[in-house]
């Protein structure tokens, strides 16, 4: 029997849970907090975590990146409120099998859940036969029944012109876009496109790359290095060597290992930590990130040296919201995979859909298109996907504002009060006048250091310039 630690503070909502997955054959243990979670997992085995994302002492986004490094072969899932999409796709990204949003649906859940216990986590292996790399941080190929969808939008053909251009060459790449958006495909393209094709195509996350473990996982060490250096360990780049490195989210990269990574572009040798010989390599390079590196090298985040070297060629991957002329052939093509996936067989999509796809945003682009249709799939029992089938906040943005404020802020007022609640319209400008605020304030604290400033209201840095724009504070 398969065991599944559920991870959630809410006793009611992890009752339901629990009775529902045992009634379908499966061992459930509860608890309501991360630490909690760690000191389970660490006496017992378990197949599957399911965590809130919420939780009294952190976040399941921290127990996911702990029992990644720890129990890499322990599927994830991870519930979420719909309002938390991005961080979501963030934890996909960290490793995640899944995520489901809250109010749960029970046939979406069992239908994750045995997905997931039936799907071996990919573990990537290197030459060293008894440290592991860090799994959490080397992601998984795109998944083969996923191939590249080109579009048809002026800007979708720009860009695979673009890939043709550069394929071909050996220059270094440096693909910029929002989370979701489909850098790893695109440099996967490129790669595929290239004299190298034949080689090995690795792809690395260094925003989940242990700090103190960075240099060792991508260059490789000796051992005795450090402590815990037990045998001789090849890096990423070596491994990659004939192929292509794609370093995702490279601007989290440490100071002290930009050096090392300008050193291995300009001399293409590495040196293993603790080593004293130069070992030569022949890789291409294709960085991504979602940041202003540039900007961060203005600030001291990030070496420009560094920047110029990666940036021979600059690819900007779209977001969804302005390759709208695309969506239905996205729409078409995740259908397809839900189907087989799901074992469906769902025709398409009613108009009534068509509409509200037409006028979302798709904050978290395609990974977001794909997630909600495969749910819409699972829940459509007729030929055609309907607007009941998608998550309510999707077309009701009123609903998920409200919904996300009361979650993240209870009202005090007592529930047998006969008030009169204010409208959601000013519900959402007292909240634009608070952030403001919020922002503005923090700004002076921090001498208006924006990167600082990103961190502590645990933003982007992006989206906290976007919103000193809108709120005339730059």
């Amino acid at each position: 029997m398969k065991k599944i630690l559920l991870v959630e503070d809410d006793l009611t909502y992890s009752r339901i849970v629990k009775t529902f997955l045992e009634k379908n054959g499966f061992q459930l243990e509860t608890t309501t907090k991360v630490k909690e979670a760690q000191q389970l997992l660490v006496s017992g085995k378990f197949d599957l975590i399911i965590a809130d994302f919420r939780l009294p002492d952190g976040t399941g986004m921290e127990l996911l990146q702990w029992s990644k490094n720890e129990f890499p072969q322990t599927q994830v899932i991870l519930i979420t409120h719909y309002s938390d999409i991005r961080i979501a796709i963030k934890a996909m990204k960290l490793g995640a099998f899944e995520y489901i949003t809250k109010p749960i649906n029970p046939d979406e859940l069992l239908a994750t859940v045995k997905e997931s216990l039936s799907s071996k986590p990919e573990v990537p292996t290197l030459e060293s036969p008894i440290e592991k790399p860090a799994t959490m941080a080397t992601k998984s190929a795109p998944e083969s029944n996923s191939p590249y969808v080109v579009g048809q939008s002026q800007e979708a053909d720009k860009l695979e012109k673009h890939i043709h251009l550069v394929a071909p060459t050996d220059l270094s790449v440096l693909v910029l876009g929002e989370t979701g958006t489909g850098k790893e495909f695109i440099s996967r393209r490129i790669h595929e496109n290239s004299e190298r094709k034949n080689g090995p195509f690795i792809a690395i996350d260094c925003g989940a790359l242990p700090k103190d473990l960075a240099g060792s996982e991508l260059f490789g060490h000796v051992k005795g290095a450090f402590t815990g250096a037990l045998e001789n360990k090849t890096g990423h780049f070596e491994a990659a060597n004939g192929g292509t490195i794609f370093l995702d989210e490279v601007g989290n990269l440490s100071y002290e290992v930009q050096i090392q990574l300008l050193r291995a572009i300009q001399e293409r040798t590495i040196r293993k930590i603790g080593g004293n010989k130069e070992i030569k390599i022949d890789v291409r390079i294709i960085a991504a990130t979602n940041e202003n590196l540039l900007q961060q090298a203005g600030e001291g985040h990030f070496r420009e040296d560094l920047y110029h070297r990666l940036n021979e060629f600059t690819l900007h991957a779209i977001p969804l919201r302005r390759r709208k002329d695309d969506l239905e052939v996205f729409a078409e093509q995740f259908l397809e995979e839900s189907n087989s996936r799901l074992n469906k067989t769902v025709k398409g999509f009613t108009s009534e859909v068509w509409e509200v796809f037409l006028g979302y945003d798709w904050p978290g682009n395609l990974r977001e298109l794909k997630n909600i249709i495969k749910r819409a799939v699972l829940l459509t029992n007729g030929p055609l996907v309907e607007k009941e089938a998608l998550p309510s906040d999707l077309h009701d943005p009123e609903l998920a504002f409200t919904t996300h404020r009361s979650v993240a802020s209870p009202s005090t007022t007592s529930p047998n009060t006969s008030q009169e609640l204010p409208s959601p319209r000013d519900y959402k400008s007292q909240w634009v006048e608070q952030e403001k605020e919020l922002i503005q304030q923090v700004l002076q604290d921090t001498k208006f250091n924006k990167s600082k400033t990103a961190r502590i209201l645990k933003m982007d840095r992006k989206t906290l310039y976007s919103k000193m724009e809108k709120y005339g504070l730059n």
